[in-house]
């Protein structure tokens, strides 16, 4: 069964910043990573997405732009979103998805076009 699991998350306050993780049962690096969050009573919106390995190409929408930066580690096995100067509009639940094995680039930030989904960390931003 593919688990997705996210880790990372908790209260800061604005202006601070957050390192999320995201660790598989997958070897993730063969898959493009997308980062997806969900506000309280707001839809699920893709944030973030970083290509398969050995590619390091990004698509991420314009509201991170310069504040997070996703990167891998591939000997963990993990894929981080880094982010810096948080805002108390990221408040969010924040999951990671992988796209499918032909998926290997970053084309979209529609949760439809990822096959598996973690269950979240929460990120609370208070300012």
């Amino acid at each position: 069964q593919v688990q997705l699991v996210e880790s990372g998350g908790g209260p800061v306050q604005s202006g601070e910043s957050l390192r999320l993780s995201c660790t598989s049962s997958l070897t993730l690096k063969y898959y493009a990573i997308g980062w997806f969050r969900q506000a309280p009573g707001k839809e699920s919106e893709g944030i973030y997405c970083i290509s398969s390995w050995p590619g390091s190409s990004t698509l991420y929408t314009d509201s991170v732009r310069g504040r997070f930066l996703a990167s891998r580690k591939n000997v963990k096995n993990t894929v981080f979103l880094h982010m810096n100067n948080l805002k108390s509009e990221d408040t969010a639940i924040y999951y990671c998805g992988k796209r499918p094995v032909d998926g290997k680039k970053c084309a979209s930030l529609t949760s439809r076009d990822y096959d598996y989904f973690g269950r979240g960390t929460q990120v609370t931003v208070s300012s």
